[in-house]
This record gives structure tokens, sequence and C-alpha cells, in this order.
């Protein structure tokens, strides 16, 4: 939905999205800097984070802190400011709403029946899917991994399986660990660790996940982090054997034709052959 904007000049009421550099200043488009000039007030993470970004773009703006510990609290207040209003939603870095408590913000605009626009523009995560080398057709964006290791493995067993490329944030400290934790769970897959991104130490390290994770366990980095792991390599062919397996156990639960029917979905093999197989098995 777009937003026009009023004889007067001044910003149709609403929310406006706007997304933010990760590093280098000058990636802010002039359309993010066009609103954010002249929006009434912005949502913000952290007013000094923000406050150098509008010194870049030459402007003051009236800044609201947003975040974690006070979403629920501020929120309803700038709901009420929307419908006569331009209200600027911003985080640190990045596109809000990536990691941050922004969805509620968008969600409650909505229900109260305010215009909504997004300003697209960097995210860390997926300049960091670019620097990686690694598939981009299928990609699952896993945000930060709890801080504690059973609960970590746990959520990592969760995603061992989906055949898509894996996209992560971390802190220094806990780089290595997690790298390690990632190897466990996952098995040793190729992986990039990308950090800096868009600013004058820009790097992008490849290797498997044990190799990272040696790389990082004495040199904690500094910087934004973000982790790229590669999906699952192809899974081994069907044997005979194994399907003769799934076959039996099949058969103690089901008729021949279900049975080869639900063999036939789990291993791609076909149905017919199956089938006719479960019916030798039976005789």
């Amino acid at each position: 939905m777009s937003l026009s904007t009023p004889e007067d000049g001044r910003l149709s009421p609403g929310l406006y999205i706007v997304a933010t550099p990760i590093g280098n200043l000058s990636d802010l488009s002039p359309r993010a800097a066009n609103i954010l000039s002249r929006a009434d007030a912005i949502a913000v993470e952290d007013s000094r984070v923000t406050a150098r970004l509008l010194q870049h773009i030459g402007t003051k703006r009236p800044m609201i802190p947003y975040h974690d510990h006070n979403a629920d609290r501020v929120r309803p207040g700038l709901i009420a400011r929307m419908a006569s209003e331009a209200i600027a939603l911003v985080s640190d870095a990045g596109t809000p709403l990536i990691s941050d408590p922004g969805f509620k913000l968008v969600r409650d605009a909505r229900a109260a029946g305010h215009a909504v626009v997004t300003l697209p523009g960097p995210c860390a995560a997926i300049a960091a899917l670019t620097l990686a080398g690694l598939p981009t057709d299928r990609f699952l964006f896993l945000g930060f991994l709890p801080a504690k290791a059973k609960a970590r493995a746990d959520a990592i067993a969760e995603v061992a399986a989906i055949r898509a490329t894996l996209i992560l944030y971390e802190s220094g400290p806990r780089l290595a660990a997690t790298l390690a934790a990632l190897g466990d769970g996952l098995g040793n897959r190729e992986a990039a660790v990308a950090r800096e991104i868009s600013k004058r130490f820009e790097e992008c390290v490849t290797g498997t996940l044990s190799e990272l994770a040696a790389r990082y366990e004495d040199t904690p980095p500094k910087g934004e982090i973000v982790i790229v792991v590669a999906p699952p390599g192809e899974a081994p062919p069907v044997t005979e054997t194994d399907a003769d397996a799934m076959l039996r156990e099949a058969l103690t639960r089901l008729p021949a034709a279900k049975a080869a029917n639900e063999v036939a979905k789990a291993t791609g093999l076909q149905k017919r052959d199956l089938y006719a197989r479960a019916l030798e098995m039976k005789g």
C-alpha cells in the first residue's frame, strides 16, 4: 500500500517501516532519507544510533524509544498517533521486524485501520547469503539460537533435515560454541561467517563448520555476525533391503495396497512394484 502526500507537503498519517544501513551510512536510500526527514516521529531501538543516522542526512526529528523492554507499554500510544501523524519505525541497523518486536506494531496498526507502507533496504541476513557462495534457491532464517546448550541443541535438531540453506545471527563471544553445536547437530557442512557487512573491514570466511569453529575458538571476532550453513547433502538411495523392511513394518498395520502407497510416498519408489512385493510377502 502506498501513502499519498497531502498538498501541504506533510506525509500522510500511518506507519512507515524504514530499512536503515547495516554498515555504510551511504546505503540509506534517498526515499528512506526523505521519509525520515519528514516523519512526525520515529520509533527507534536506540536513539543514539538513529541520531547519528539523522545527522548524516542533515535532519533532526522527535524519537520515541521502542524496543523489547518497553514495546507493550509504548505501542498503544504510537498506534493512537498514527491516526493523525506519520510514524516511522527503524531498528539500529537493517530492516525492522527482523529479530525485533516490530511485527506487533504492524499488526496493531493494521487492526486499527491505519495505513502501513514499507521502504525496503539493507538486511544483514540477505547480504550474508549473497556473500557466502551457498545455495540461495531455498533458505531459512533462524535469528539467534538459544544461549543454553540444551535448548540450542534442540533448536538445531528441529531444522537438521530441512533441505534449505540456514541463516542465523550470532555474537562474537558465542560464535565458536555455536559453530561447534551446529557441527554436532547438522554434520560437518560447508558454512560461512560474514561480519562487518558493508563496512571497511567486511569479511566473509568460508569452510566447514569444524574448521570455522576451530578458527574462532581462541579469537572471537568483533562486530555484527551472520552464520550461513549449507543444506544437507542428498540422501542416499533407498536399497531393496530398506524397502522390504519398511514394507514389512507397514504390513503389520495396513493392507497391502495402503502399505505400498505409504512406502512409495516415503521413498519415491514405484507403488506398483511395492504392491507386488507386498503381495509376495503376504503370500
